[in-house]
């Protein structure tokens, strides 16, 4: 799919994956329709691509967990759409011992029922207008492997790479492709603030691991290279680092060597991290 003059949602466009594809999508012709809840830095955004030369047909916030929001965001959008973008995420980590139930449900909340009200608002118009188009669900590494305290994460992102695999299928006919994206570490403002349940994230051991993070992690604009060619080649599982397609292979096709890649993961964590638990 050719994006010039295409109109294209996306969600998350105010900082990180979702601003660095919207800055590429804009410079390659897209009219663009952008929602974050974080509505000045999304004015920022907006208008940065703006100055750039970008089309910005609208830029409005919008609580992505609010059925209601996302539709009056559906109302002031008057264009059909032919691209649409669920790239806005939350992340939390823990041992099922430390998490609590707040937060279980707002991974569930934003990660899986966000997207899951932007497809039910947006997607049948789309199919109604019978133009074809595409939807793209940014999932993570851990909507594929079983990665160490990321039960609440992974619960949100298998979920969402359930949808999308079912999506895959039936939207076929309506000529509407589906990407999903599978991450791996990407350098954004999310891991200055994710919460760890039961973690003191100032604990200098802490520190030295998500900043060794940060620097094997890609950048949003490598990320957002890669979910743009994904849609253009109606790719559906696009990944965005060797490392996580190399893992993925290995649990597919040689699942013995992936469980103990994962028990040694598991290991590491928890020795890495004995000193740094509050």
């Amino acid at each position: 799919m050719d994006l010039a003059g295409k109109h294209v949602l996306i969600t998350g466009a105010a900082s990180g994956i979702g601003r660095a594809t919207a800055r590429r999508a804009a410079a390659a012709g897209a009219r663009l329709h952008l929602t974050d809840l974080n509505a000045p830095l999304l004015a920022e955004a907006a208008g940065e691509i703006r100055d750039a030369g970008g089309a910005v047909v609208l830029a409005e916030p919008a609580d992505l967990t609010s059925l209601a929001e996302v539709r009056e965001l559906g109302e002031r959008i008057h264009a059909s759409l032919d691209v649409v973008m669920n790239i806005a995420g939350v992340s939390a980590w823990g041992t099922v011992d430390r998490l609590e139930h707040r937060h279980w449900r707002n991974m569930v909340e934003v990660n899986l029922m966000g997207p899951i009200h932007v497809i039910e608002t947006f997607l049948p118009p789309m199919i109604a207008a019978g133009r074809g188009g595409h939807l793209v669900n940014v999932s993570s590494a851990a909507g594929l492997l079983g990665l160490p305290w990321h039960a609440a994460y992974s619960a949100s992102k298998f979920g969402l790479r359930g949808v999308s695999e079912v999506l895959r299928f039936d939207l076929r006919a309506h000529r509407i492709g589906v990407s999903l994206v599978c991450p791996g570490g990407v350098r954004t403002p999310l891991t200055e603030t994710v919460e760890v349940a039961g973690i003191d994230t100032a604990n200098p051991r802490w520190v030295r691991l998500r900043d060794g993070f940060r620097r094997h992690a890609v950048t949003p604009e490598r990320v957002a290279a890669a979910i743009l060619h994904g849609v253009r080649r109606n790719r559906y599982l696009v990944f965005t680092s060797r490392d996580i397609q190399a893992i993925h292979l290995l649990q597919r096709f040689f699942p013995p060597g992936y469980a103990l890649l994962m028990h040694a993961a598991n290991l590491a964590m928890r020795r890495l991290l004995r000193t740094a638990v509050s």
